[in-house]
């Protein structure tokens, strides 16, 4: 007896993750972009079934450990999330059965605990001192005491496969392979490594640049680890440069983005397109793309958009 869908043509949520728009900035200092011939193109990640770029990684991390037998449905997974991987895991968590625990520093905006609350996740709020380091602790504590198994989105080769397979290639073909530069905040730093991987593998020529914040400076989703919290997945060759983003400019420029472009993106993507923009002065004849990681509604409630 056949166990296939009665229904293939239509697609499941599941079959939604990627395939996410590349659209051309129009008003943000135009007329020195096109005097030197540049275009610059954010890929709209917030199109994504759960809103971010996370989607992707969320998901493969979840059907690869199954695939190979490492996790059933009714299994409970832990994670330690900053907020959009959690979102995101809560998601593809709920669609495969699955119990998430989400460990989560308790300063992060309420929309993104309310989002996974929404999905089924149940939190773990930790103190706002210790940061991301001491949640990513707990999360392997819990798993040593046999509370569930730990994704490690830091440590798993699942997290930027899941961008040589897929945003990669979308950014290549929808270029049509005219890319010159990659921009992308750094967080745990899947996406830049497989997109870096995948667009290198084409064009070795194309610079990979990445998104970091300068001192001092608290940007959701960009962050520098301390060298023992290195994510393992991250691959130093892969970016040809880093360049520091102090807060006040990134959140001006998510405010901009909004008002200027119609594009309500999120802290991190409005650092990453303002990373973006100083390449771009720097450059002629230039196709750069940018990460608009997530949209600005997850951000709401920090005050950098205008109440």
């Amino acid at each position: 007896m056949s166990h296939a869908s009665p229904h293939p043509d239509y697609p499941t949520l599941e079959d939604l993750i990627g395939h996410t728009p590349l659209v051309r900035l129009q008003r943000l200092a135009p007329q020195w972009l096109q005097d030197r011939g540049n275009v610059l193109l954010g890929k709209l990640e917030g199109n994504n079934p759960a809103g971010s770029v996370k989607d992707r990684p969320a998901m493969n991390m979840i059907r690869r450990s199954q695939e190979r037998g490492e996790i059933k449905p009714g299994d409970t997974l832990i994670e330690a999330t900053s907020g959009n991987t959690g979102i995101a895991l809560a998601m593809a968590a709920a669609i495969r059965g699955y119990r998430m625990i989400l460990i989560m520093p308790e300063d992060l905006s309420i929309e993104r605990a309310q989002t996974m609350r929404a999905f089924g996740a149940e939190l773990i709020l930790t103190p706002r001192s210790g940061g991301m380091e001491y949640a990513r602790d707990l999360a392997l504590h819990m798993q040593s005491q046999g509370q569930g198994k730990v994704l490690d989105q830091f440590g798993n080769a699942d997290n930027p496969a899941a961008h040589v397979e897929s945003t990669g290639p979308e950014i290549w073909k929808d270029t049509h392979g005219r890319i010159t530069h990659f921009v992308s905040a750094m967080g745990t730093t899947g996406t830049i490594t497989g997109v870096s991987r995948y667009l290198k593998g084409q064009n070795p020529q194309v610079k990979i640049i990445g998104a970091q914040p300068a001192e001092g400076s608290r940007i959701p989703g960009i962050r520098k680890w301390p060298q023992a919290y290195q994510p393992a997945i991250f691959d130093a060759s892969a970016v040809d440069e880093t360049i520091e983003v102090n807060q006040s400019d990134a959140e001006d420029m998510a405010r901009r983005l909004a008002r200027e472009e119609g594009l309500f993106a999120g802290i991190s993507a409005a650092g990453a397109c303002w990373a973006a923009l100083q390449v771009a002065a720097t450059v002629e004849n230039a196709t750069l793309v940018f990460i608009v990681c997530d949209r600005g509604d997850r951000y709401l409630s920090t005050g950098v958009f205008p109440a």
